[in-house]
């Protein structure tokens, strides 16, 4: 019925006055805390929750106020908290929620459970502190007398004055301690004590529950971007604030006369916004089920019919709006629509709007973003969008209405080109690679599946047999008792729930035990088995027995493709067994073979290009080889005797630059000394000065902006630079100066990508894109189309974007992903 939030008004209050080194002990309030306080109040406000200080008081102190009012009101009180201090005040009225580990980790506090724990009573806990003191405050107590002692003496006499009036009852060593520390005592129990007569107005009619300012609160929750807390807001606001007037003017199409008449009125319109329901299910495998649109002020859900032939005739009167150019069109997630729409033989031409695509440009920290959080920030209602025929008008509705809003922050931000010119059209060219899919060679990976399954049985055994016993080898607990207890392994590291027996751990015992060594082979082969042989297989789709991954364009903040299910860009590449993989990656067709397409050293390419540095664009210039010239410089030798060593600790300094690596990481990468690897970042800027001013004026600028973009415009905002933590700001310069670096390379990829597949439909070849992998493209076709596509896709690649730098391309074919030779034709 009542609610209060009490906080502390200052770090001094009457009890620092009475003992200077009240708390003194404690660190000063973490940096990064101290702008919180202001945001947990403005949080309080929008949800109408009172809040409560006193300057010179404790918000302990506060909060016995209010228990005592609410007491002599005859209230039941519930108080949580993580201040023991305030047991002081449970009653039969009063119970204490106290955090052991967190607010997921509750203890309840009745009277009966304070003795329980204690041994004392509720209303002694301020006798039992002064006695045995507490060492979280810095209240001192009673030198020699402990929690047993203070609370056998509490047992026997009611409080800390009375067993001072009884100290010839008392053991002799006791009675003498308190003698002498009797003044002690005493200010420690009033130091303990909850504060009487605390001048604050506890006014129930000001304390009573509210319904939450719904506006106020899901503006405070964008900004802190608590999107699981937005979405209990959707669910828990009044109906009539959750329903917008334009899902009223709606209608449910059943029937083909319907649809004709729905299809005339899109046309008059000019231009809809549409959604497909797939209820989860992968756009590539996903049935007709319900076709959401929105125009003017109207939208209606299509209900496709069972049948294929009812189905074929929804879908030729469909084909009036969906494939005509100038009808136009707005959707959410424009990729994964077009490829519904192909696997149902339906075409789709004018797509000018995607609000997930626009979303992300606008904030690249948003991630496939949903539209009910953009209907939340940019128009401000909360829609339940229902997976049913009016949740997918719904959806219909809000991608229409989000569109104008959406498009001109695009404009405002300079980002419409990359939109228009970049992003949309490069999601057709992912949807037809993802609904294309790949050919696995599934004998091969069955093989591989049961050789390494011998092998793990092995290996289980060779470790059953170093371990004296058999116990679950994927258990971190039973695994650190065998270790640490069983075979006496000396402890590397310690976590919250045990001993640490990760990959670190296990290569630094390795010299001392052959079990290490043996876990660590157990657990490449176990990986490779159910991430990539077995799962893999599990993931090939039965009717077309291929896998399709997704390709996503909005989850990365630098406009990186990622992959997911299966993630193709992380097949290993550098072990034997690695590459065993790759060789189950084959064409799809007979005679035909896989091209791969391989940017070298883009990134540094870029870095050349953005920071102007002339020795680094001469030696790409010239052709040569930026690691041996690196090395050369860094480690004082001539380029003739730089060792393949020598070269491999330069390319960890070239591409740790990149990443704005620190002495310790590139100490940890290449394997030296932090002092050797300090001294090479040092050597690489003497060498390279224009990359050490282009970082330097890369991060004044994003701290003046608040943000960096990339070559293309594309932005990315960084907060981070701003914080008063200097490893998150530490963190936000290095991604300062990744971002424009590895997001103006993630485009030219793109933009090659774009342009090779317009040639491709342009000169007729059969040749398709099947895969990008970072830098790399990945083609199937025909072996006779070899001779063509070569210098089709070298010049695709080499001359997409004028750089002050050659890009070089390296292009390999064979008859799977890993059997490839060099090609130049």
């Amino acid at each position: 019925d009542y609610l209060a939030v009490a906080f502390d008004a200052g770090r001094l209050t009457f009890r620092n006055e009475e003992y200077d080194q009240y708390k003194a002990q404690r660190k000063p309030t973490p940096d990064e805390l101290r702008p919180q306080f202001p945001l947990i109040k403005k949080v309080l406000a929008a949800l109408r929750i009172p809040f409560l200080e006193v300057e010179g008081y404790e918000g302990d102190d506060v909060i016995a106020e209010v228990v005592r009012a609410a007491e002599k009101k005859g209230l039941e009180v519930l108080i949580v908290s993580g201040d023991r201090d305030l047991l002081q005040l449970v009653t039969e009225q009063t119970t204490a929620l106290l955090t052991r580990k967190g607010i997921s980790d509750l203890e309840c506090f009745t009277p009966e459970r304070v003795q329980e724990k204690y041994g004392i009573e509720p209303a002694q806990i301020a006798d039992y502190k002064g006695l045995k003191g507490d060492q979280s405050d810095n209240i001192p107590g009673v030198p020699g007398i402990g929690a047993k002692t203070a609370a056998k003496l509490l047992k026997q006499f009611p409080s800390l004055e009375e067993c001072l009036s009884n100290l010839d009852k008392l053991p002799a060593k006791t009675a003498a301690q308190l003698s002498k520390y009797e003044d002690q005592a005493l200010m420690s129990k009033r130091l303990a004590k909850l504060a009487d007569n605390v001048p604050v107005k506890v006014d129930f009619n000001e304390l009573k529950r509210e319904e939450p300012d719904y506006e106020a609160l899901i503006n405070i929750y964008q900004q802190l971007e608590f999107k699981s807390l937005l979405k209990n807001v959707q669910c828990e606001m009044p109906s009539h604030l959750t329903t917008p007037d334009e899902f009223k003017n709606y209608s449910l199409v059943k029937t083909i006369t319907e649809l004709t008449e729905i299809v005339e009125k899109i046309k008059a319109a000019g231009e809809f916004a549409f959604y497909f329901e797939r209820q989860g299910i992968p756009p590539h495998q996903a049935p007709l089920s319900v076709l959401g649109v929105a125009w003017g002020d109207c939208c209606a859900a299509i209900s496709f019919p069972e049948g294929a032939k009812e189905q074929g005739k929804f879908l030729i009167t469909l084909d009036e709006i969906m494939a005509d150019l100038d009808c136009v069109k707005m959707c959410h997630d424009a990729k994964a629509e077009l490829i519904i729409c192909k696997r149902h033989g339906l075409e789709i031409k004018g797509i000018k709007g995607d609000t997930m695509l626009a979303a992300h440009l606008l904030n690249s920290s948003l991630s496939n973003p949903d539209l009910d959080e953009l209907s939340l920030k940019h128009l401000n209602q909360v829609v339940n969008f229902a997976q049913d025929e009016k949740g997918a008008a719904q959806r219909a509705t809000v991608i229409k209405q989000l569109w104008p809003i959406l498009i001109e922050a695009l404009k405002g931000d300079d980002l419409e080109d990359l939109f228009y010119k970049l992003e949309l059209p490069l999601s057709a060219v992912l949807a037809k690679m993802e609904f294309q899919g790949v050919k696995l060679d599934l004998a091969r990976l069955e093989e591989m599946s049961i050789d390494l399954g011998k092998q793990l049985l092995t290996l289980t055994e060779d470790i059953y047999f170093l371990a004296g016993e058999g116990f679950n080898i994927n258990s971190p607990k039973q695994l650190a008792h065998i270790l640490f207890e069983k075979l006496k392994l000396p402890v590397i590291k310690k976590t919250k729930t045990g001993y640490s027996t990760n990959a670190e751990v296990l290569e630094k015992l390795a010299p001392l035990h052959p079990m290490p060594a043996k876990l660590l082979e157990y657990r490449q082969l176990a990986k490779l088995k159910s991430t990539y042989v077995d799962g893999l297989q599990s993931l090939v789709d039965t009717r077309t027995g291929k896998v399709h991954t997704t390709f996503n364009q909005t989850i990365t903040a630098t406009g990186r493709l990622s992959s997911t299910e299966p993630n193709l860009q992380n097949i290993p590449i550098r072990d034997e067994l690695g590459r065993k993989i790759r060789q189950a990656f084959i064409p799809s067709e007979p005679g035909w073979v896989l091209m791969a397409a391989d940017y070298s050293q883009i990134e540094l390419r870029v870095m050349a290009h953005m920071s102007q540095d002339s020795r680094m664009l001469d030696d790409f210039r010239h052709g040569e080889d930026i690691h041996t010239r690196t090395a050369a410089s860094i480690f004082g030798v001539a380029q003739e005797d730089v060792t393949p060593e020598l070269r491999r600790k330069a390319k960890g300094v070239n591409f740790g630059i990149i990443y704005g690596i620190t002495d310790y990481g590139l100490a940890r990468d290449v394997h030296v000394s932090r002092e050797e690897a300090g001294q090479y970042i040092e050597n690489y800027f003497l060498h390279y000065p224009g990359v050490k001013r282009f970082i330097d004026q890369t991060i004044i600028d994003a701290r003046e902006k608040g943000y960096v973009q990339t070559l293309f415009k594309r932005r990315r905002y960084l907060p981070d630079l701003l914080s008063s933590n200097r490893n998150v700001r530490a963190f936000g310069e290095r991604t300062a100066v990744n971002t424009p670096i590895q997001g103006s390379a993630a485009a030219i990829i793109k933009l090659a990508m774009l342009g090779i597949h317009q040639e491709l439909q342009e000169k007729g070849l059969m040749a398709r894109l099947l895969l990008q992998v970072h830098d790399e493209l990945i083609f199937e076709l025909p072996a006779k189309e070899l001779e063509s596509l070569v210098p089709l896709v070298r010049s695709g690649m080499e001359n997409v974007v004028e750089l002050d730098v050659p890009l070089n391309v390296d292009i390999e074919a064979g008859h799977n992903w890993n059997d490839m030779q060099d090609v130049d034709c």
